[in-house]
């Protein structure tokens, strides 16, 4: 499911908003005033053309004056020349600027989204995520490279053309401007059927590439398959893919009537023109020259052109507001763990881990997960964590690594808050290992490497040894190069969880959270992995969250959870003995019996 949809706060409302969007560009107005000059330049010397039309119908023509022609015809190419010059710069500055400002909005996105909590994306569909910074931030890509010019190139324009009108004869200026009125109110009324449109639109593109990033996973396939549901995802695909291409045909001719109307009245316009031009006739003599009629004619279709891009443009606007609004209320997303503006940054630390008083409720929780949680873990020492399912214990240990920022209490690395540390160093310090294992579309080494980009073939097979795993890839052919394909799909269950432990063994962190990381390995595996791990162990802090027993029976001290409390805790010999929970547990543990 998607986040929540909040009331939008005054920031996110139109004219704040267009603030918000015009702060944007704020960085390049060097290149924004270069622009504009060349726009207005471009939109100036165009306007010559009229003028030397009007010389040379009612002037070089008549009179036979070739040098005058001459000189005219090549003024006229000059011009032409000059415009396009000043074109080509525009598109490309404005192209570049456009093209940076995409670049800042979809890294704040990710930036953004890169400090948010673990909940966040636990209640959020990820190919929501994806749409945001893919489709609607692609949706802006015209508004922010071209159209923004194209406003102020054609606002310049037709504030130029209105000018040149009036010094040329302003009655036949006033009979061409009799429309605009009509312009501005298409462009209102289309503008905000526009945008309650892409607004649907929007959301629909959401659901859509949701729908592709869950069904056509490796994960999404097999399922898919093995519960011969592959037709009805292919109908469900398709009843969103209609929605959409319904969406974009109402988007592409929403007051379609009504822009119609304007450029039937727009292709009147010159028939207008020749009328009013001969109603103001007198003693059969025309009150202005054939050149000023001509030139008139030129100008008002240099008028309506930019006039009907501005109804354009203004549509695209309007579109786009809605994809602004989107993606700033993404950006306007609180961080509930964020990084302390004066972080900690401790030079050595030894991993002794105190949890004092912790208590946790996930967001819109009727009940706490976790209450009253007091542990201390000595440096070096070992704590296991056990309990039923839903008693807390994956939770406990996210808290360490501060994947979630505790609600009561406090978690401290050698007496220092992990709430005061820096991001930087408490992922130093604190190694995690999942049972959800997650690898890149990459080589072995290069998800290797992830916890220590400098690391050498050495430091990797001697990670890979301890976990287990080394001589298993050496065994094939492009050892490890080899790419472990779609979240590492080409690996056995097993392979990944002990890649993972030697990722995070790698980083040499003085604290390893152990989240049922041998869960997929057989008895015999496990046994040498825990071997092996226990060894990698020698001078850390680990921390095991454990459903098997038999791996965590030689912890230095072991707490069993309960609805989010301890209700056991001491050594594996010590709480069989209390013939309680753990005990319990430990009956229905096979490897445990065994």
């Amino acid at each position: 499911m998607g986040i929540p949809q909040p009331a939008r706060p005054a920031t996110t409302q139109p004219a704040a908003q267009k603030r918000r969007i015009l702060r944007l560009f704020r960085p390049y107005r060097g290149s924004l005033l270069l622009v504009a000059v060349l726009v207005v330049g471009s939109s100036l010397v165009s306007l010559v053309n009229p003028f030397l039309v009007r010389e040379i119908m009612d002037e070089a023509l008549p009179r036979g004056r070739t040098g005058l022609l001459t000189l005219l015809a090549l003024s006229m190419i000059v011009i032409s020349v000059v415009n396009s010059s000043f074109n080509v710069g525009q598109t490309y500055l404005s192209t570049r600027v456009g093209q940076l400002v995409m670049h800042d909005l979809r890294t704040a996105v990710y930036a953004h989204l890169q400090r948010m909590s673990l909940a966040f994306f636990t209640r959020t569909r990820s190919g929501e995520v994806q749409s945001r910074i893919a489709n609607d931030i692609g949706g802006m890509q015209s508004t922010v490279t071209t159209t923004a010019t194209a406003l102020v190139s054609d606002l310049a324009t037709v504030l130029a053309t209105i000018t040149a009108m009036l010094l040329l004869e302003w009655r036949l200026a006033a009979a061409s401007l009799l429309t605009l009125p009509g312009f501005v109110w298409v462009s209102r009324h289309v503008g905000t059927d526009r945008r309650a449109i892409s607004r649907e639109r929007q959301r629909e593109f959401a659901e859509l590439s949701s729908t592709v990033q869950e069904s056509l996973s490796v994960s999404g396939i097999m399922l898919g398959r093995t519960m011969g549901r592959s037709r009805s995802l292919t109908d469900t695909f398709s009843a969103q893919s209609r929605r959409v291409a319904d969406l974009e045909v109402r988007a592409n001719t929403a007051g379609l009537w009504h822009q119609s109307t304007i450029w039937i009245v727009m292709a009147s316009m010159p028939a207008v023109i020749y009328w009013v031009a001969g109603m103001t006739a007198g003693g059969g003599h025309m009150a202005v020259s054939l050149g000023t009629l001509v030139a008139s004619t030129t100008l008002q279709a240099s008028l309506f052109r930019p006039a009907q891009r501005l109804l354009s443009v203004n549509l695209e606007i309007q579109s786009s507001l809605e994809l602004f609004a989107r993606i700033f209320e993404y950006l306007d997303l609180p961080v509930d763990v964020a990084e302390p503006e004066r972080p900690v940054e401790p030079a050595r630390l030894r991993g002794e881990v105190r949890m004092r008083g912790v208590g946790f409720t996930y967001a819109g929780a009727e009940r706490p997960t976790l209450r009253g949680i007091d542990v201390t873990v000595p440096a070096a020492h070992s704590l296991a964590v056990v309990g039923e399912t839903g008693s807390g214990k994956t939770t406990l240990g996210y808290l360490v690594p501060r994947l979630y920022d505790v609600t009561r209490g406090s978690v401290t690395i050698d007496g220092i808050d992990v709430r005061e540390m820096s991001f930087a160093a408490l992922a130093s310090a604190v190694g995690v290992v999942s049972q959800e294992t997650y690898l890149f579309h990459a080589s072995v080494a290069d998800n290797l490497r992830f916890a220590k980009p400098d690391a050498t073939d050495e430091e990797l097979a001697a990670a890979a040894r301890i976990a287990q795993i080394h001589d298993h890839l050496m065994s094939l052919p492009d050892g490890y190069g080899t790419v472990v394909g779609e979240r590492g799909y080409r690996f056995s269950g097993g392979e990944k969880q002990r890649l993972a432990i030697a990722r995070a063994i790698l980083g040499d962190p003085p604290i390893l959270v152990l989240d049922e990381a041998t869960s997929a390995l057989d008895p015999q595996t496990e046994r040498a992995v825990q071997k092996a791990v226990g060894s990698a162990s020698a001078g850390r802090t680990t921390i095991t969250v454990a459903h098997r027993l038999s791996t965590i029976r030689d912890a230095d001290e072991i707490i069993v959870l309960d609805e989010g409390e301890i209700v056991e805790r001491g050594t594996h010999e010590e709480l069989l003995g209390l013939g309680g929970l753990y005990a319990s547990l430990a009956k229905r543990d096979p490897a445990q019996a065994a």
